[in-house]
């Protein structure tokens, strides 16, 4: 499953916040984004047809109420599924080379990949 541009701007507002949000929310939050205000109706809708929304319940805004939603997956999830949902897969050791050189981790951060690492090979 492929975001848009727009629709990647959304779950990022999504993700950040940790909580269930409103249409209102989004519009609130979203200080950075490429779409109109009027079009977060249609965004959400596609957004729930992919899955990687839900309702999460109601929330009453003046007099009327209005849907809420969450991520159904982790940001970390969509990009994993992302990088491995085509045909062709790079390499899993030359794609972590390539993510710890451009994002230069600290120790702690390379301690808790080891770990990870030691737990998959069951050690």
């Amino acid at each position: 499953m492929e975001l848009t541009k727009s629709e990647l701007e959304i779950m990022d507002v999504l993700w950040e916040a940790g909580e269930p949000l409103s249409r209102s929310d989004l519009l609130e939050r979203s200080e950075k984004k490429s779409w109109k205000d009027s079009s977060v109706h249609i965004l959400l809708n596609g957004l729930l047809r992919k899955e990687i929304i839900e309702e999460a319940g109601f929330v009453k805004r003046s007099k009327t109420y209005g849907r809420t939603f969450v991520p159904t997956m982790s940001r970390e999830a969509y990009y994993a599924q992302a990088v491995y949902g085509h045909t062709y897969r790079p390499d899993l050791t030359g794609l972590i080379a390539e993510l710890l050189s451009q994002q230069n981790p600290d120790k702690a951060t390379l301690q808790k990949i080891d770990e990870l690492i030691r737990t998959q090979m069951g050690q």
